[in-house]
């Protein structure tokens, strides 16, 4: 080798690094923040205050419902074939009502201290005393039974069910008195007060049904473009009526008089509720694809403000405006068991 290779062999050996010092430490910089643009949540909204667990509970969970007086927690463990009392005061489960047949529904009475459990293997619906779960009456309604709703005023208890139905159940005789037909099974439903109408999510249809609240007459039938449409809320600031679609995942804003489309805007996946805060003018959408994203209601639209990560299959929520805390239930994974995750509203 002559001095001159050696030379350049020697200024080539000491420039390397410094040229590649800075080129290796760019791509790094790149790369970590593609990673972190990937994991990171926004997590504006909701702050994560506890986890409740709920003991050997396995599989799914599906809707729950509140007991405000006692501050209870209802929780449909449909893969459990029961019902877990959770009280929020103590943060622990204090009871199950178990020899259940998938419950998916469940709702509470307060007038008559009474839970109702609809199970989706036998279609009946059973009903419990508040005070001591003691079983106090049956109503078979076929297959499928679903969601529950109170309709306080009317004294009644309303249930999705079957191929396509929504019955209604007298409180204080403990008895079906009257049914609505619709064109598929039904998913979430609500009731809107003045002038009382049922608005009904009829996803197999790709329709919003809108009933009567008193007749159960069919009075409307909107269009859903978008496949999948399970949860339902009502924005009675915006006088709109709000449902997720799965297919894709969208929330959609209807006008609650015509049925026109006032907002579409992108959520996360699998969703099986949303819930409205009238407070802060917000939205909240829980998904079972692991997340939670929170909507600040515009005038023309709904903004997402926040996309909480949560669990996979933790689509199932309950938003209590009294307690002012957002429940979200989630089943049991390798690395935890089943809990209620409590959520805060924040500010």
């Amino acid at each position: 080798m002559d001095r001159a290779s050696t030379h350049a062999d020697l200024f080539c050996r000491k420039r390397w690094p410094l040229v590649v010092a800075p080129i290796a430490a760019a791509i790094l910089w790149l790369w970590s923040g593609a990673v972190s643009a990937q994991t990171s949540t926004n997590t504006a909204g909701l702050r994560l205050e506890t986890k409740i667990p709920l003991g050997a509970v396995r599989g799914r969970i599906d809707h729950m419902a509140i007991d405000l007086k006692r501050k209870h927690l209802l929780v449909a463990e449909l893969g459990n074939d029961s019902v877990g009392i959770v009280d929020l005061n103590q943060n622990k489960t204090v009871h199950t009502i178990a020899g259940l047949a998938e419950p998916q529904g469940v709702g509470y009475a307060p007038a008559a201290d009474a839970i109702y459990v609809a199970n989706a293997r036998d279609g009946s619906v059973r009903i419990f005393r508040g005070a001591d779960y003691a079983s106090t009456g049956r109503i078979d309604l076929g297959s499928d039974a679903d969601n529950v709703r109170l309709d306080a005023d009317a004294n009644r208890v309303l249930i999705g069910h079957g191929s396509g139905a929504i019955s209604a159940i007298d409180i204080g005789q403990q008895k079906k008195v009257g049914s609505s037909p619709l064109p598929a099974h039904p998913e979430s439903f609500q009731i809107w007060p003045q002038p009382k109408r049922i608005f009904v999510n009829v996803p197999v249809a790709r329709a919003v049904v809108m009933l009567d609240g008193t007749t159960g007459e069919q009075k409307d039938k909107w269009s859903v473009a978008e496949g999948g449409n399970f949860p339902m809320a009502i924005d009675s600031a915006n006088r709109r009526v709000l449902i997720v679609s799965r297919n894709p995942p969208k929330l959609i804003a209807y006008d609650k008089d015509d049925g026109s489309v006032m907002a579409r805007t992108e959520t996360c996946g699998d969703s099986d509720d949303v819930f409205t805060d009238a407070k802060r003018g917000r939205v909240y959408v829980s998904c079972g694809a692991g997340f939670i994203d929170v909507f600040e209601a515009q005038r023309d639209t709904y903004r997402r403000i926040g996309h909480i990560r949560t669990s996979a299959g933790a689509r199932t929520s309950l938003f209590v405006p009294d307690l002012d805390v957002l429940l979200l239930a989630v089943r049991a994974t390798r690395e935890e068991p089943a809990a209620i995750w409590v959520f805060r509203p924040a500010p």
